[in-house]
């Protein structure tokens, strides 16, 4: 029951991301940062995707993304239409990773310590959910704040 629930809630803040993105009126305002704001929408974005990628693509679905963290943080001014790519590439990748998972493997031991201490499989999916969705707030905060 948790994994259907998990894949929609994935998808609809992923498809809510790239509704972000696309209300930015100057697509150059993706990637201003000012002041106390350190992180532009496009590297959250690019983080997002990175920390979906590896630890649901590649850790559970077994693709073979390789994830460079600190480029998410440090690349500039990717296009757009990119970025949304790559969203919907890992709303892909997700529902095929997660539809091979299986309900009784949630409580499984999450294969890698991500965390301060080793967690079972569903705390940490629920975990990546929370985590999302709180980029994605800071990321419709910076639209709404820079993109005036």
């Amino acid at each position: 029951m948790l994994i259907p629930i998990l894949t929609s809630l994935f998808t609809r803040d992923l498809k809510k991301l790239k509704g972000e993105l696309e209300l930015y009126h100057q697509e150059s305002n993706i990637w201003k940062i000012e002041h106390t704001i350190a992180n532009s929408a496009g590297n959250l974005c690019l983080h997002l995707i990175g920390n979906l990628n590896l630890y649901i693509g590649a850790t559970i679905g077994g693709t073979d993304y390789v994830r460079n963290r600190p480029l998410e943080f440090s690349l500039k001014d990717i296009k757009r239409d990119e970025l949304l790519q790559r969203i919907d590439q890992t709303i892909v990748v997700i529902g095929q990773s997660l539809g091979n998972l299986s309900e009784a493997e949630l409580i499984n031991e999450y294969p890698l310590l991500v965390l301060e201490e080793k967690t079972s499989t569903e705390f940490f999916l629920v975990h990546l959910s929370t985590h999302l969705a709180y980029h994605l707030g800071q990321i419709n905060y910076h639209r709404r704040l820079l993109d005036a």
